[in-house]
C-alpha cells in the first residue's frame, strides 16, 4: 500500500501515536449526540413509548436511579462520586493510550460515560442524585441510552484489540531507526 494512504492501524501524527484530535472528537461526539437523544426523547416521548417492533423493540422513557440494568437505584450519590473518579482516570487512560484502537475503544468510554454524568449532575431530582435517561428498550433487556452503547462498544473494542491487536504486535519485529511505510 502507498505511503501517503491512512488506514486504521497506521494512523498517527508522525511519530507514532495517534492524532491528538480523534479522542476529542469522539468523546464530544458521543456526549453530543447522547444529550440530544435524551432532550429529545423527555419531549417527546414523556406520555407512551414509540413502538419500532412491536413492543419487541421501542422507545420507551425511563428514568434510572441506579447504574446498569437498573443495580443499586439508592446509591445515586455513590455513583455519581464514582463516576467522576471513573471519568478522570479515563481521561488520563486516553492520554496515555498508545494506538488507534485503544484511544477510540477508551474515547468511546469516556464519552459515554460522560453522557451518564452530566445527566446524574444536571436532572432532577438534583446534583449527585439525578437520574439518567434510558429510553431504548429491546424485549426483556433493561433499557439503555447512547451513552450505554458507545460504553458498550468501546468495552467489546478493547476486549478484541486485547485478545488480538496485542498478540499481531507482539509478532511483527521490532525495527530500530526505521520508519513504517
Amino acid at each position: 500500500m502507498p505511503s501517503h494512504v491512512s488506514t486504521v492501524s497506521n494512523v498517527s501524527n508522525g511519530d507514532g501515536r495517534p492524532p491528538r484530535w480523534i479522542a476529542p472528537l469522539i468523546v464530544i461526539g458521543v456526549v453530543v449526540l447522547d444529550q440530544l437523544t435524551k432532550v429529545l426523547v423527555v419531549a417527546n416521548l414523556s406520555d407512551e413509548p414509540f413502538e419500532i417492533i412491536g413492543n419487541a423493540v421501542e422507545l420507551r422513557l425511563v428514568r434510572n436511579s441506579g447504574a446498569a440494568f437498573g443495580l443499586y437505584s439508592n446509591a445515586t450519590t455513590v455513583l455519581a462520586a464514582l463516576a467522576i473518579v471513573l471519568t478522570v482516570l479515563l481521561a488520563r487512560a486516553v492520554i496515555r493510550a498508545a494506538d488507534i484502537w485503544s484511544v477510540v475503544a477508551l474515547s468511546l468510554i469516556l464519552g459515554g460515560a460522560l453522557g451518564n454524568l452530566i445527566d446524574r449532575m444536571l436532572r432532577a431530582p438534583g446534583p449527585f442524585r439525578g437520574h439518567v435517561v434510558d429510553f431504548v428498550t429491546v424485549g426483556s433487556f433493561p433499557s439503555f441510552n447512547l451513552a450505554d452503547s458507545a460504553i458498550t462498544i468501546g468495552v467489546i473494542l478493547l476486549l478484541v484489540h486485547a485478545f488480538t491487536g496485542n498478540r499481531r504486535e507482539a509478532s511483527t519485529p521490532l525495527q530500530v531507526g526505521t520508519k513504517p511505510l
